[in-house]
């Protein structure tokens, strides 16, 4: 993000072809308000580290909740990383949250794995499709 306006026309030039932009680990490191208004997005993860304690802590689920709030009011989509159980999807599913991410669908694979999966159609895909959507 050292040249934004060079990003955005990158961004802009790949939405051009269909494929949709997130920012990763949205609420965390370098990730700004201020690209919410200025990057040709389509969606924004939330970092896991708001998910892991979303169902004690009252400050994550607030800040869980506002950021959903004011996506979906930019008509962003939302994925939730890092969801590993059923209360944190309930939850998640209550606030509205489009797709979830997380070990409860599935550890991820490598790539040998992968392949093996994709050649075996009788093998199951669940721990391979690591994103799940909750609403159209």
């Amino acid at each position: 993000m050292e040249n934004v306006q060079k990003a955005i026309e990158s961004l802009e030039r790949l939405n051009a072809h269909g494929i949709s932009i997130a920012i990763d680990d949205f609420g965390t490191g370098y990730s700004s308000l201020s690209y919410l208004k200025t990057l040709p997005i389509n969606s924004l993860k939330i970092d896991r580290g708001f998910i892991q304690d979303i169902c004690t802590d009252e400050n994550d689920q607030k800040i869980v909740q506002t950021l959903i709030s004011m996506a979906h009011s930019m008509k962003l989509k939302v994925v939730a990383e890092g969801v590993e159980n059923q209360a944190q999807l309930d939850l998640l599913g209550e606030y509205a949250v489009d797709e979830i991410q997380g070990y409860l669908l599935g550890k991820p694979v490598d790539a040998e794995e992968l392949e093996q999966m994709l050649r075996n159609p009788q093998r199951q895909l669940g721990s391979a499709a690591n994103v799940v959507q909750l609403r159209p």
